[in-house]
């Protein structure tokens, strides 16, 4: 199979990460895979969610959307509909969960920490370049909270990254753009983090089933593509994975980029 855009099957989109996009946000990071771009904004709340005051822990959540402009065809936005649809409810539940499960929410306090996740243009796999610059923005966001004073333990574990993965005309593909995932015969996207722990694994026979040695190949596929995200939020935070006091152990999953 050739790719319209010259890649090869295990080949990434060009991935760019900018932190500090957002000059009026607490910590933000713009991502761009391929055509696909998110701005990524967190913000600081000094009190958290009603349940979990009293428990001492903060709370870190996201939300979703995509502009007006971001396809090709004007998406309305949902507050003129006046309710949320049931995609963005999943996206930003996922982008939530997904940060949630790399962070130790005790050294937060009884605070909360929003990562605001807006798509500016769209060209498939939003909701995965979402969860990867949202990590980068959450990383910005308690680095500045740790620098403040305003919390004594950087709270963040690991990395956790996202990427598509599908079967095209019988090929197992990484990081599908809109062309590619709206034939796919199967779609996939595969949530990890940077030591390889699976968070999230969400995968659809468009068609035919699949078997699970196919399974097995997507997986692996997404586990390359996200060691290589893992390496650009390394490079987008630079200085910042070194200027806070980070447990030895880890380090090892947090410390600077290898290349």
């Amino acid at each position: 199979m050739t790719r319209r855009d010259g890649r090869g099957l295990s080949e990434l989109r060009p991935v760019t990460i900018t932190t500090n996009w957002q000059a009026t946000a607490f910590a933000s990071a713009l991502i761009e895979v391929g055509q696909t771009k998110v701005v990524c904004a967190a913000s600081f709340e000094d009190r958290a969610p009603q349940f979990r005051r009293g428990s001492g822990k903060g709370w870190v959540t996201a939300e979703y959307s995509m502009l007006p402009g971001a396809t090709t065809e004007r998406n309305q936005r949902e507050a003129a509909r006046g309710r949320q649809g049931g995609r963005t409810l999943e996206i930003q539940r996922l982008i939530g969960r997904s940060l949630r499960s790399v962070v130790d929410t005790k050294p937060l306090g009884e605070s909360t920490i929003w990562v605001d996740c807006d798509v500016i243009q769209a060209d498939g796999g939003t909701r995965c370049a979402s969860i990867t610059g949202a990590w980068v923005a959450l990383f910005a966001a308690c680095h500045r909270l740790v620098k403040e004073g305003r919390i004594k333990e950087f709270p963040i574990r690991d990395h956790v990254a996202a990427v598509s993965a599908g079967i095209i005309d019988g090929a197992p593909c990484l990081d599908l753009p809109y062309e590619e995932d709206a034939r796919a015969g199967v779609d996939m996207n595969v949530v990890m983090t940077g030591i390889g722990g699976l968070v999230e694994v969400q995968g659809t026979a468009e068609g035919e089933p699949f078997a699970r040695a196919e399974l097995d190949n997507l997986l692996d596929l997404a586990s390359d593509g996200i060691a290589q995200l893992v390496q650009a939020q390394k490079r987008a935070l630079g200085p910042m994975l070194g200027d806070v006091p980070i447990p030895p152990l880890r380090r090892l999953a947090l410390g600077p980029a290898t290349s």
